[in-house]
């Protein structure tokens, strides 16, 4: 169900077949395991089996005397990289932290951290070689609670970190595991806490939780004798591959060559790079491709999973239900290197809603665990089931709907956040609209143990740098070359946009991913931008594209080009001359040549986007155990181009907060190994575990996008966990702030209140 203006365009709106979809469907899709080169050898890693251990020795000898093997590396066969903070357009990266845990160099800070590397003939002799390299630790306690790691006494990861504080701070406070503290503040909160007559104060903790995509990590190889790397492999960033290896490997950007291949879910978890650097070394060292794959188990103890969360939060109202303050704070796990997304949680905690008054301080912590990186929204997640369950209980206190409570406080065009940005024409009122209005919610819910939530998120969105070119070929067909990785069928919405702005078909457009060094530089598939941003540069291309074809065109007609116009799919002349774009395109080799439309998008920025979703459920009070019932997802779309996608992202997002919230957790032993590393343990949802999830697209245009788009990807993530607790609240009185609610943590909880 779609509410919103799309209709108005010709091919924005419409739902074409995917472009890929035939080589997807019949299998023939190059993924990064299917890489097939001559003489090409066969990785394996070796593991730390210790969260936290000094390497006092590395003795590979074994090893390499293996019959097959033919290079081994450490640490030590990488560059050094000395004090170096890195930029790589998406964010900044410290490379001696990212450099070791490629490889570690002198301890290890997490089970399942990479020691060393061996290639050989086949993957069965890489296997047994790496158990012969022997490794001497001195084993250290692990910290693997982000709240102990803070306190003093805590075991030190990182013996020179500092905490970055968000004011000056007096003096060095010696060796610590906080590496960041955030601080935000709008108005006078206490005044609007002293103004307010309902006051709620919870304390919330959310798990460690992966991705879970299904294809893992991988990289292949080739350092040619001429310097030349090239490296294939899944990633969401081909560029921003390039650079991470070009800088772990102390090389010139342009002496690495990335060839994306076809990608089995990223969700954020597939932008860092672990593989590449090591597979190129033993490439160098072999003489030979080297391919290096992750088992599952590695993808879990050694990729990064969103990090868990402890978090304060404060929020003051009046009895009409207007907010009046509210302050947070929050404590994000980092794992083992700094970096943890509770910079975009400080963003996204109260972006909702207009506050007045508000304050917050967040703090990025190291611990034992795997360095964490982004999964769909990163940090907005764990902040929205800290805030829309505050909010619940609010709403309960005062007697007010909660609909009419975030219609009455929701953020507008013109409301300030308390991080600071003033919101442009943004949807938030209007998705709890749509879901006010909704046959689901306004259907009454009866039965036993049955409850129904509902609760908002919010994701800023980003922009960004994209490029592509189109090529106009003489059959009327246009080659669309972009660099931006296709995870959820944005080479589809990019050539509809071509396509929309060119006044032709969607299926005359042929998209294409590209490696580093054919298509201008590409950030990462991420952060919702690749709709919005790449979609810009597709525009700006399809208009390069109409400005030579009115050219062309008017060499034909012995005019002057200024006498003639793009119109609908063609050049439109003087006294009433047309010619459509399919028969220009047939002359073109009689006015010069080929015609080549390139765009870029580089200064555009997303106005953020919105969600409110519905849950009804149903819990069994002698196990726990939570059935979702019926689920609804209303969420601003800005202009939906490919509606199917738009819902398919929608319903993906929504199952993935659905098992984060019931189910979902890394599972710690008290020496730091994860206990569940394999799918069969660790719990994600299934067809059994989900109804089936009603869409509703709103359609509140971005003013920053020539279509109005808005990306579409993150939000869905964000309310599912929220409104799950609301709705067990509702079903057996019972408040849950600790995800996952898992059925033993859920049953404690119904059997303590029964005592009370």
């Amino acid at each position: 169900m779609s509410t919103g203006q799309s209709r108005k365009y010709k091919v924005i709106g419409t739902r074409p077949v995917r472009h890929d979809g035939v080589d997807k469907v019949t299998g023939r899709a190059k993924y990064g395991a299917d890489v097939r080169l001559t003489g090409m050898l066969y990785a394996a890693m070796l593991r730390s089996p210790h969260a936290h251990a000094r390497i006092k020795r590395i003795d590979t000898s074994k090893a390499a005397a293996v019959p097959g093997v033919r290079a081994v590396v450490t640490s030590a066969d990488l560059p050094e990289q000395g004090d170096r903070i890195v930029e790589l357009g998406e964010g900044a990266a410290n490379m001696p932290h990212l450099s070791s845990n490629i490889l570690a160099r002198d301890k290890v800070l997490y089970r399942g951290h990479a020691v060393a590397a061996v290639a050989a003939d086949n993957i069965h002799i890489a296997e047994e070689a790496v158990k012969l390299i022997q490794v001497e630790y001195e084993i250290l306690p692990p910290e693997m609670d982000v709240v102990k790691a803070m306190r003093s006494g805590a075991s030190i990861l990182h013996d020179d970190l500092r905490t970055e504080f968000a004011s000056p701070s007096s003096g060095d406070s010696g060796p610590t595991n906080v590496a960041k503290q955030y601080l935000f503040e709008k108005g006078d909160v206490a005044a609007g806490f002293s103004r307010s007559e309902v006051v709620v104060e919870r304390e919330f903790d959310t798990a460690t939780v992966h991705q879970g995509y299904i294809e893992p990590h991988n990289a292949t190889a080739l350092w040619n004798p001429d310097g030349k790397i090239t490296v294939w492999m899944s990633t969401q960033g081909a560029f921003s591959a390039r650079q991470q290896t070009a800088e772990v490997l102390r090389v010139p950007v342009s002496s690495v060559k990335v060839v994306p291949m076809e990608i089995g879910g990223g969700f954020g978890g597939k932008i860092p790079i672990y593989l590449p650097p090591v597979a190129a070394v033993l490439s160098r060292k072999s003489g030979r491709p080297v391919k290096l794959v992750m088992q599952r188990a590695d993808v879990f103890e050694a990729t990064g999973p969103t990090p868990g969360s402890h978090i304060r939060l404060k929020m003051g109202v009046s009895k009409d239900g207007k907010i009046q303050a509210a302050e947070a704070w929050m404590a994000f796990e980092a794992g083992a290197y700094p970096g943890s997304p509770v910079g975009m949680a400080c963003m996204c905690v109260f972006a909702c809603y207009d506050i007045p008054n508000g304050r917050i301080e967040g703090y990025d912590v190291c611990v034992n665990r795997p360095r964490t990186f982004a999964y769909r929204a990163p940090g907005s997640t764990h902040v929205a089931f800290a805030i829309e369950s505050v909010i619940d209980e609010i709403c309960q206190k005062i007697g007010i709907d909660p609909a009419e409570f975030r219609l009455k406080n929701g953020a507008r065009e013109g409301t300030r956040r308390v991080d600071g940005p003033t919101f442009p024409r943004v949807g938030m009122v209007e998705t709890v609209e749509a879901i006010k209005n909704s046959a689901h919610y306004r259907t009454p819910l009866t039965g036993k143990n049955r409850g129904r939530g509902i609760a908002s998120g919010f994701w800023f969105n980003v922009g960004l740098k994209s490029s592509v070119t189109a090529t106009v070929n003489n059959d009327g067909t246009v080659s669309l070359v972009e660099g931006s990785t296709d995870i959820g069928g944005t080479r589809t919405s990019i050539a509809m946009q071509l396509a929309e702005t060119l006044g032709i078909a969607a299926e005359d457009v042929n998209p294409t991913v590209a490696d580093t060094d054919s298509v201008g530089y590409t950030d990462i598939t991420g952060g919702s931008r690749v709709t919005f941003a790449t979609g810009i540069a597709a525009v700006e291309a399809a208009k390069e594209i109409q400005r030579q074809l009115v050219e062309r065109a008017a060499l034909l007609w012995d005019c002057d080009p200024k006498a003639a116009c793009y119109v609908d799919g063609g050049v439109q002349g003087p006294d009433g001359k047309r010619i459509g774009f399919k028969e220009l395109a047939e002359k073109l080799h009689l006015t010069g040549g080929a015609v080549i439309g390139n765009g870029t998008s580089s200064a555009a920025q997303q106005g953020g986007a919105f969600g409110t979703h519905c849950v009804d459920l149903e819990v069994d009070p002698d196990t726990g155990k939570v059935q979702i019932l019926r689920y609804t997802i209303a969420q601003d779309a800005g202009t939906a181009i490919h509606p199917s996608y738009v819902e398919g992202q929608m319903q993906g997002g929504v199952v993935q907060g659905i098992g984060w919230a019931l189910n979902e957790e890394y599972f710690y032993d008290e020496q730091g190994s994860m206990r569940n590393a394999t799918f069969l343990d660790y719990r994600m949802p299934t067809t059994y575990d989900v109804p089936m999830i009603d869409t509703i697209i709103v359609e509140v245009p971005d003013p920053a996008h020539p279509y109005g788009v808005r990306g579409v990807g993150e939000v869905p993530i964000c309310p599912p966990p929220a409104a799950i607790a609301n709705a067990i609240r509702a079903a057996v009185g019972v408040r849950m702030r600790e995800l996952p609610m898992s059925p033993p943590r859920l049953l404690a909880e119904i059997l303590k209140a029964q005592t009370k």
